[in-house]
């Protein structure tokens, strides 16, 4: 899919630049976190949020695809065979609670739930849009709890209508504060929720399946 072929609102509300924005590193290569303990939120925390003070950078950018070793924090991320969930499969906007959060392109409410437990998504929307004929979901996890009062499978929203916050932690699945935002093509059986790591063995299917969100994001 061509993103340049559609106009989308930021989804923060202002456009991501190199001005406002930090690429995060999570991967085993980060010598830095060794020295973070993962499991301890307000630690973690506390390391995303100096590294973007320390910047003057209002957002820190979680990559697509990224080979992550944060996940090991959580048992949420070992599937049912016990291999490893480690290659994200959205973009993360590393930013403060409350931030609101804008509808990218015209769509309506698919479903949405709070997925409760450490690490997880807290509360979640996934919205259904379609362009040109071709159905795409988008999903927004990490939110504030309270975006989910009355809020209604069906609703329909036009592009730069608001549609949520980012949550503060723990309420947001326990994490430092940031907005996953991730694309589907299939939801398959998946309701207000769906897989936003995935493990090296099924890669191949959720590279197709979940395509690259930057060019709707703005990000180069």
């Amino acid at each position: 899919m061509n993103w340049n072929s559609f106009e989308f609102f930021p989804i923060l509300g202002e456009k991501l630049t190199s001005e406002n924005t930090l690429p995060l590193d999570f991967t085993e290569g980060n010598e830095a976190l060794r020295q973070v303990d993962l499991s301890n939120t307000a630690d973690f925390d506390r390391f995303v949020f100096a590294q973007l003070e320390k910047a003057g950078k209002r957002y820190g950018i979680g990559g697509y695809l990224e080979k992550r070793s944060i996940y090991r924090r959580s048992e949420n991320f070992l599937t049912e065979a016990e291999a490893f969930r480690n290659i994200h499969l959205g973009v993360d906007i590393w930013t403060k609670a409350g931030a609101p959060v804008f509808v990218p392109y015209e769509g309506r409410v698919h479903s949405f739930q709070d997925n409760q437990g450490f690490g997880n998504y807290g509360a979640t929307i996934i919205l259904q849009h379609e362009l040109n004929g071709k159905t795409l979901f988008s999903l927004y996890g990490h939110l504030a709890i309270r975006d989910l009062d009355g809020l209604e499978v069906g609703r329909k929203f036009k592009a730069g209508e608001l549609l949520c916050h980012v949550g503060p932690f723990p309420e947001n699945g326990d994490w430092p504060p940031h907005l996953h935002f991730q694309l589907m093509w299939d939801l398959g059986e998946n309701w207000g929720d769906y897989p936003g790591v995935a493990a090296e063995k099924d890669l191949e299917f959720y590279k197709k399946n979940c395509p690259d969100p930057k060019g709707i994001l703005g990000l180069q």
